[in-house]
């Protein structure tokens, strides 16, 4: 008698997605509990555990990527989809400065991310403060990603000679969050464009052709 034809052990399931420094499949899902939860909560109400059941996963799928809350909250700040930036190119500094305004416009005024916004930035500013230091980083990618702007401008001849381009972008930025997050004011439709137009002529060789006098 023959022996039996041996029997496969059943395949296991196919595991997650494991791209390196992206984290697990439902990544955008968890960065983006994170974040809505530091809005709801606050960085010290904020849980590992919280974020989990919000985005629907096990706690150790999360630990497996993000060993910490700091981890897990850094990763959504820079790489999340919530708070993300498009950096633009529309062939003149005016153009892509405007855009970017607009941009920050839209995250300090909008309804899924002004309380988001908020939150990130309630840190108290120390040296060991986790959340002021996260916010930190996060300004930083942001400067870092929006760096071609300046050099399509310095390669078109639109920016004066050592002008010092986060100089400019915190003149821009600043007149949007004094009027939005500290003034609780309005922000009417062109402000971004008003905005630029104020700031750009100390720093562009010439006034932009479509700045209004």
């Amino acid at each position: 008698m023959s022996d039996p034809t041996p029997v496969s052990p059943p395949s296991s399931p196919p595991s997650p997605s494991r791209r390196p420094g992206t984290g697990p499949r439902a990544a955008g899902a968890i960065q983006e509990a994170a974040l809505r939860l530091l809005a709801e909560r606050g960085y010290t109400g904020l849980t590992i555990e919280a974020v989990a059941q919000r985005a629907g996963v096990n706690k150790t799928t999360i630990y497996r990527w993000w060993p910490s809350k700091p981890a897990l909250l850094r990763a959504a700040l820079l790489d999340g989809a919530l708070l993300d930036v498009d950096v633009p190119d529309t062939g003149s500094l005016r153009g892509d400065l405007v855009a970017l305004a607009d941009q920050v416009v839209g995250l300090l005024t909008g309804p899924g991310t002004e309380s988001v916004v908020r939150a990130m930035t309630s840190g108290s500013g120390a040296p060991d403060d986790e959340l002021a230091l996260l916010a930190r980083d996060f300004f930083a990618d942001r400067f870092s990603r929006e760096q071609p702007v300046f050099g399509r401008a310095a390669e078109r001849g639109e920016l004066r000679a050592g002008v010092d381009p986060m100089l400019l972008l915190d003149l821009m930025a600043g007149a949007v969050w004094v009027r939005a997050v500290l003034r609780r004011a309005p922000l009417p439709a062109g402000f971004a464009a008003e905005v630029v137009d104020a700031v750009l002529p100390a720093f562009a060789t010439v006034p932009p052709p479509d700045t209004k006098v």
